[in-house]
């Protein structure tokens, strides 16, 4: 299995919406962090948008990832007929296994016949390209939903793309949703967190931490996922909760994609190693 980051390992770095940093991650940037991490791959998704990106500059990417050994795998959000053409173009192009999708976007959240139809539309092309569609479990819908998705599309040409954390927003967590998607999931987004109770005792707060110091069971999720051997990359993405200020929090992210990115190389290392090391 590949290990890498992905443009929401730096989501600060990169900026989100009412918080630019003055000199934005780029590309390039992304790429030779990935490099210097000794990371396998780069998964650019959709905080770091395409949209009106030239022939030329998306072939300057392309030269550069593969000049530094980096393999590029492609994420979308947005599941509408025209943008997932476009991204089986753009997987089709830097040679992605598969395409990391996620079904909403601002203002669309489609019903289950418009997914399928979506889908359904695209499976032709997705099939001659030799692409993957890695539908995201997202906070919307429900595991069993995406399970009923592929198995209705077709696991030939339709997979998982299985994140840790998101299906804690439908009150869902890792062992069911890997209950429903492990025998699906092509792609692995690695997300660790903390649930901590407020201090009135009324509810809790879902923080992110820098992966293996939270509740994530690494071992636990690679042994569930081994028995079907399709998962191809483990990527890694952080929740970075923000400091006192914006200079302060992307250093704070950038120390915690080190030190996550190196226990990640060392849980895959002991279980491709040790089998069984790691069980709870």
């Amino acid at each position: 299995m590949k290990s890498g980051i992905s443009t929401y390992t730096y989501t600060w770095a990169i900026g989100v919406p009412g918080s630019y940093p003055e000199n934005p991650l780029s590309v390039y940037s992304l790429i030779s962090k990935a490099s210097s991490l000794k990371a396998d791959c780069v998964q650019l998704a959709d905080n770091l948008p395409f949209a009106g990106f030239s022939d030329a500059e998306l072939s300057g990417i392309r030269d550069y990832a593969k000049n530094n050994g980096i393999a590029i795998e492609i994420g979308g959000r947005g599941l509408t007929e025209e943008n997932l053409d476009h991204h089986i173009d753009l997987a089709t192009f830097f040679g992605s296994p598969f395409l990391r999708m996620v079904i909403d976007a601002n203002n669309y959240q489609p019903d289950m016949d418009t997914i399928l139809a979506v889908i359904s539309n695209a499976a032709g092309k997705l099939r001659s390209s030799g692409l993957i569609l890695a539908l995201e479990n997202h906070d919307r819908l429900h595991a069993s939903v995406f399970r009923e998705i592929v198995e209705k599309s077709g696991p030939d040409c339709t997979g998982i793309c299985l994140d840790c954390a998101n299906s804690l927003g439908i009150a869902e967590g890792i062992d069911t949703v890997l209950g429903y998607l492990a025998p699906y999931t092509v792609n692995l987004h690695i997300k660790d967190f903390v649930v901590k109770r407020v201090s009135h005792k009324m509810g809790f707060i879902v923080e992110g931490v820098p992966a293996g110091k939270g509740l994530l069971n690494l071992h636990f999720v690679l042994e569930k996922l081994e028995p079907f051997g399709k998962c191809r990359s483990a990527i890694l993405e952080l929740w970075t909760p923000p400091a006192d200020n914006l200079e302060e929090t992307i250093r704070r992210e950038e120390e915690w994609a080190i030190e996550s990115f190196k226990f990640i190389k060392e849980t895959l290392y002991e279980k491709e190693n040790y089998p069984g090391r790691g069980r709870r």
